[in-house]
């Protein structure tokens, strides 16, 4: 699939940017969220009706996972009546500035060769570091060969943070950018970002990531598709209420702010625990939604999911230990902020509540609600309808609206196959089980992966449920009665049929990875020597 997307691959090696929103367009977004909060509450209005309980315990666990989703739903709307895109500043001359890059064993030599030399080629005067725990002597030719320092950091706790806070002590840098080593800078990076360090109060600047291998696969198209509507509309409308949060590549800070928070954070979402504390602590926070670099996403099943495990559960560390502990010290939004990404992927425990409520009615005879179907779709259709319309309306701001806009429906396929891992990962939390930290994988693994199993399983039991429903019904239920149960047959019956073509997305991933080929996407990237060159 790469070679023929060659061509296409490289025309995205050009600088881009998010458009600033105008009043009329955030007029044209208000007059939709108040439409879409209207079809809510008119939603709301024919849902809690008495005579829609059927079993009340189970009613109100389905209400919860419903309605759940809805109010996440009306946050984002609001926060995006928030956007805002920050005006260009130049960076300041004479700063003092280190880059930090992080090898560990395992990764491939070729791809800190591309990398470093892609730091060696950023307009700015800086220091590049390379902070290294191979004990591979080539790592550090390499990093010579590229104008780096290399610093030999060993046996270290804390795996990527504990690194970069052993560099910190080594270093004195005014400004430290973390930079992934899979992620390849174009030569403007550093001039697109410390202009706002002008301000005093600002701890960290996070810039977009974006992605140079998605055209490799169906997992690596998703996995990029569930990023470009939080690298656009959702962190610029975080970043009007300096909510914007710092991601583990792309994101600068001060070194006086890290120290006030005792360093770089330790966890599986060590980005995540950074900028919280820096909230915590009054820092301020700018998010510029530009591409100044572009890296690599998961082109497997496995891996992917493998990723998503360890971000599931150290997002969960953040809620249960970071926001309790902070809250008194945090705004309100910045509160919301950090709720409603710290419960991202309590979507795994909604799930599954969700996938088990028709398999309990078909063989348990156990109904939450006695609602139709057709009603239903009635009084949803609209929420649904204003909610793909806010979607699409709020692309206008993604960085790269060209190659990033539509529906998305790859990354919609993966975040359900996904949910057994989301689900793992909050369990997982809830008595503190520990996973490693593993650097997410830079080849495809090329193998039929065990995280597909769960959608196998979900298959054959839709199936065996079909199969069990049209012999019952055909041999053993009266004709009176096929007539007052159709309703409510086909209508649970339909309800379980979508998630079973959910399932089919994900398994087409797991077969689409077993046939891929490990190869290395960065040989082929150009590297830009000046920043004339990126509009060219």
């Amino acid at each position: 699939m790469w070679p023929q997307n060659k061509n296409k691959a490289e025309g995205l090696w050009q600088f881009r940017a998010a458009a600033a929103p105008v009043t009329a367009q955030k007029l044209g977004l208000a007059v939709l969220v108040v439409a879409g909060c209207a079809s809510i509450l008119r939603l709301g209005d024919w849902w809690f009706r008495a005579e829609h309980v059927a079993a009340l315990p189970l009613f109100l666990v389905l209400t919860f996972i419903f309605w759940w989703g809805i109010v996440r739903m009306v946050v984002l709307w609001i926060s995006y009546l928030r956007i805002r895109k920050p005006e260009p500043r130049p960076a300041p001359q004479q700063r003092r500035v280190a880059i930090f890059t992080t090898s560990s064993p395992g990764e491939p030599l070729s791809m800190f060769e591309k990398t470093l030399a892609a730091c060696a080629r950023i307009d700015y005067p800086h220091t590049t570091y390379l902070l290294d725990d191979t004990r591979d002597p080539r790592f550090r030719e390499a990093a010579e060969r590229n104008g780096a320092v290399w610093l030999e950091l060993v046996g270290l706790p804390g795996a990527k943070a504990g690194k970069i806070n052993a560099a910190l002590q080594r270093t004195d840098e005014e400004f430290i950018l973390v930079l992934d080593p899979d992620h390849i800078p174009f030569p403007n990076f550093l001039d697109e970002v410390l202009g706002y360090f002008d301000d005093e109060q600002v701890g960290f600047v996070q810039v977009a990531q974006a992605y140079y291998n998605q055209y490799r696969s169906f997992t690596a198209r998703g996995a990029a598709e569930q990023t470009y509507g939080f690298y656009g509309p959702t962190q610029m409308g975080m970043n009007g209420l300096n909510c914007a949060v710092a991601i583990g590549a792309n994101c600068t800070f001060r070194r006086t702010a890290l120290k006030s928070i005792g360093g770089h954070g330790i966890g599986l979402a060590e980005d995540l625990i950074t900028a919280i504390r820096m909230h915590a602590a009054g820092w301020k926070s700018v998010y510029n939604p530009v591409v100044v670099s572009r890296g690599l996403v998961p082109e497997d099943l496995g891996s992917f999911c493998k990723q998503q495990l360890k971000w599931a559960r150290g997002v969960h560390e953040v809620l249960f230990a970071e926001v309790p502990n902070l809250w008194p010290t945090l705004s309100f939004w910045q509160r919301l902020s950090y709720l409603t990404v710290g419960t991202y992927y309590v979507s795994g425990a909604t799930m599954l509540l969700f996938l088990l409520i028709p398999y309990l009615f078909f063989w348990g005879g156990l109904q939450p609600a006695n609602m139709n179907f057709v009603e239903f779709l009635v009084h949803w259709l609209p929420v649904g309808v204003f909610g793909v319309l806010i979607y699409l309306y709020v692309q206008r701001w993604l960085c790269h609206p060209a190659e990033e806009r539509g529906l998305h429906w790859r990354g919609m396929f993966l975040k359900f196959a996904c949910w057994p891992v989301f689900f793992l990962g909050f369990v997982l939390s809830l008595w503190d089980g520990k996973i490693p930290y593993i650097p997410t994988a830079k080849l495809a693994d090329g193998r039929f992966t065990w995280f597909a199993w769960p959608l196998l399983a979900h298959q054959l039991l839709f199936v065996g449920t079909l199969l069990y429903v049209v012999v019952e019904r055909a041999y053993y239920t009266p004709e009176a009665r096929l007539a007052l149960s159709s309703g409510d047959i086909w209508g649970m019956m339909a309800f379980a049929g979508v998630a079973f073509l959910m399932t089919v997305g994900g398994l087409f991933a797991a077969y689409q990875s077993s046939k891929l080929t490990p190869e290395e996407p960065w040989a082929i990237v150009p590297l830009p020597t000046t920043s004339r060159q990126l509009a060219s």
